[in-house]
């Protein structure tokens, strides 16, 4: 990328540092969660619910809501709430995936799951607690946010998280297992809405708290559409190819649990190169905010890069 000064001259403009800017919104959000729930009394659940939501994790989601945020003229003061909760409900999402009567793991974030240090039914009320909390946060915490910009959040965040989102990604998702006759369609159904629907609100969240036109809210969502199927691409291609360390839980969990995965439709080779066409889609539906969509671009690309 190139600029030009004042005299004419034609200087280099120096690349965008995601590493630095992930360091920077990640520490931002850490601090957040750090004082969003303190341990009171019954300990035992605040202890449970903290244990999984400061496990550590990329922390994609708020950050994606923080840059989409200040990408259409708000600030990461109005969005922080917002990212609070979608990490909440995020870490809900995993608690209750790796109980047993779901995907069964014993490890997440490189750390026992859950269950696994506070109980079956510790980890179940912990999830739930998480869930609640969330929407509580928004609306109790937001602030410069008109109320109907803080309803239309809550009520995003809830379509995304329930029945019609990831809740039921994850019962088609559990329909599939062990059948063989799972087509492209089914799975693209579940990832939209398993792993998409959450990825989706955590951008199009942002936004609204910033009072977003419609038309940039559509370019927004389709954006986040796009790099929430190359995200979740990406994931079944490291279940297959990366180790345990790596991952941070068990590898080759799909496999074992005989589980339709796009490189068991394409093979790997394939997968990384449809993951990088719908990042390449994602990337030209933010290309007129030009500079300011840095973030959300760099992003789009870390996904497919991504080892873990």
């Amino acid at each position: 990328m190139t600029s030009t000064t004042n005299q004419g001259r034609v200087t280099a403009t120096p690349a965008f540092d995601l590493s630095g800017y992930l360091k920077q919104q990640q520490a931002q959000v850490e601090s957040a969660l750090e004082q969003a729930i303190a341990v009171t009394y019954p300990e035992k659940i605040y202890e449970a619910m903290r244990y999984s939501l400061m496990a550590g994790g990329k922390r994609l989601r708020p950050i994606l809501c923080l840059a989409t945020c200040e990408l259409v003229g708000g600030t990461s003061d109005m969005a922080m709430p917002t990212a609070c909760a979608l990490e909440m409900i995020h870490t809900m999402s995993l608690i209750h995936d790796d109980l047993p009567a779901m995907d069964n793991d014993d490890y997440r974030r490189g750390k026992l799951t859950n269950h696994k240090v506070y109980g079956e039914d510790i980890a179940i009320l912990a999830g739930d607690g998480l869930l609640a909390y969330a929407f509580e946060f928004i609306a109790v915490q937001t602030r410069q946010v008109p109320p109907a910009q803080v309803l239309q959040v809550i009520a995003k965040l809830g379509r995304a998280v329930g029945a019609a989102g990831l809740v039921g990604g994850q019962v088609v998702d559990l329909d599939s297992e062990g059948n063989p006759d799972v087509t492209l369609e089914t799975l693209n159904f579940i990832h939209r809405h398993k792993t998409g629907a959450l990825l989706e609100a955590s951008v199009v969240c942002g936004a609204i708290l910033a009072s977003a036109t419609e038309t940039d809210l559509q370019r927004l969502s389709r954006y986040a559409q796009n790099i929430g199927l190359a995200f979740q691409i990406i994931d079944d291609v490291l279940d297959i190819t990366a180790t345990q360390e790596e991952l941070g839980k068990t590898a080759g969990k799909d496999l074992q649990a005989q589980k339709a995965t796009y490189p068991s439709f394409w093979g790997i080779e394939e997968s990384q190169r449809q993951a990088s066409q719908l990042v390449l889609e994602a990337k030209a539906e933010i290309a007129d905010f030009g500079e300011k969509a840095q973030p959300l671009m760099a992003i789009a690309e870390y996904i497919t890069a991504r080892k873990h």
